[in-house]
């Protein structure tokens, strides 16, 4: 018996390079907005929630939202379709989906936001159910992405297993009490990743789903 009966994926950085429009619609807002990001590694937002990043340049809560309106304005219009899906990606899902796991998303976009993205890039269909943020901040955090998804009616009884590329994603998956398998291909990098204590290392999405195919329980 596999050790996993359902897998929870993040998707930027995990299933989806969506680096490119990300960091677009990012300069794009901290432009109109005053902020200079000449000397800030605009990289580093690339998986956290985005009302956390914003709050690194405005204390204000109510220039927080106008910044995360513009840039979800922004983002539907131009940066949602500059993104590639990861190498493997399909194959890993469809391999994933064939062994009879469960297969889900948890991700800090928002659900209305992430769903068209993977619809247009082939990814929704390998998925049982599509899980993301709230618009508002009632489900603004990955660690309550993940309780959201881990409620839902399909995942009880489940042995669960997050996927992820960034410290958000090991953060949520232990707030959880789920083991977690890092995305060494992603964003993030090992030294981020290990002290988290993943069961899973992987270089790429093959291998990701080897490992994830081989541990019995």
């Amino acid at each position: 018996m596999l050790k996993y009966s359902a897998i929870l994926f993040d998707v930027d950085g995990t299933l989806i390079d969506s680096a490119p429009g990300i960091l677009h619609t990012l300069e794009e807002v901290f432009h109109t907005m005053g902020v200079d990001t000449t000397n800030v590694n605009l990289r580093r937002y690339l998986g956290p929630p985005l009302r956390k990043s914003f709050g690194e340049h405005f204390s204000d809560k109510a220039k927080i939202e106008e910044a995360a309106e513009r840039y979800r304005a922004s983002y539907h219009e131009k940066g949602s379709h500059e993104c590639a899906v990861f190498p493997g990606v399909p194959e890993m899902l469809r391999r994933l989906k064939e062994a009879g796991l469960v297969l889900c998303t948890a991700t800090s976009k928002p659900t209305r936001v992430v769903t068209p993205i993977l619809e247009e890039q082939g990814l929704a269909e390998y998925f049982d159910f599509i899980g993301g943020a709230s618009m508002d901040e009632s489900r603004d955090t990955k660690t309550a992405v993940v309780r959201y998804v881990l409620a839902q009616p399909m995942m009880q009884g489940k042995r669960v297993l997050m996927v992820g590329d960034r410290n958000d994603d090991m953060r949520g998956a232990a707030d959880c009490g789920l083991d977690a398998a890092g995305a060494l291909y992603g964003y993030g990098s090992r030294e981020e990743l290990e002290p988290f204590h993943p069961v899973i290392l992987a270089k790429d999405c093959a291998d990701l789903a080897d490992q994830i195919l081989h541990m019995a329980e």
